[in-house]
């Protein structure tokens, strides 16, 4: 993974990683991102959905959005993925903290025109949020696909960071008497909601006994 002075971590260092498996890992595991830009030296900032296809991320979006139209135009672009896996307590209100994986990825996106590859990256983010989800459901069809705008943006300048662990008190605080410890925190699923008669398939009651995302 290119490291330059952006991906640099000036503080907490020793938590920060540049090699691909933890980046990658921690992308595979995230649902959404927020991608930061600025026009006119106007910031925007929003969420959306995304995948990765091996060295790319992928977004997509009415053809008309604001947003894609301007990471396509090649805009430079920072991608942000953030899982929260916990509530840390510390025994000062001063050490309290979060245990997280989180992505910082800077890259220019591009439009995304052959329509095989199009087809491919939005099947992908069907797949990224429900495993299984991709096999059993209509593809696009061509006038969909014209009315999709997809963008990819290259993985070549990012890194993660990374909290594991309990509080991390001062020594003077550890014989305070306030409770300390984590509290652990995963995206789960509820009981589906179907909109039809049909049983709901396999992949998507497995939903919920995933690993931590």
């Amino acid at each position: 993974m290119e490291r330059t002075d952006r991906t640099r971590l000036r503080r907490k260092a020793d938590r920060g990683h540049h090699d691909r498996v933890t980046v990658d890992a921690i992308l595979d595991a995230g649902l959404f991102c927020h991608v930061g830009f600025a026009v006119d030296g106007h910031p925007w900032v929003f969420p959306t959905a995304y995948a990765r296809i091996d060295d790319h991320l992928y977004l997509h979006g009415a053809a008309a959005n604001f947003a894609l139209r301007t990471l396509a135009s090649g805009a430079e672009a920072c991608v942000t993925v953030t899982i929260a896996d916990g509530l840390v307590l510390a025994r000062s209100a001063f050490h309290h903290s979060v245990n997280y994986r989180s992505v910082m990825v800077f890259a220019r996106g591009e439009a995304v025109d052959d329509p095989s590859e199009k087809r491919r990256g939005l099947m992908a983010i069907v797949e990224h949020l429900v495993p299984g989800r991709s096999v059993d459901t209509r593809a696009p069809t061509d006038a969909e696909l014209r009315a999709t705008l997809v963008v990819r943006l290259p993985i070549v300048e990012a890194s993660a960071k990374i909290r594991t662990g309990g509080p991390l008190d001062d020594p003077e605080d550890l014989e305070l008497a306030h409770w300390a410890g984590e509290l652990p925190l995963r995206v789960v699923a509820l009981d589906p909601v179907p909109d039809n008669a049909r049983p709901e398939p396999a992949y998507v009651r497995a939903w919920g006994a995933q690993p931590a995302r």
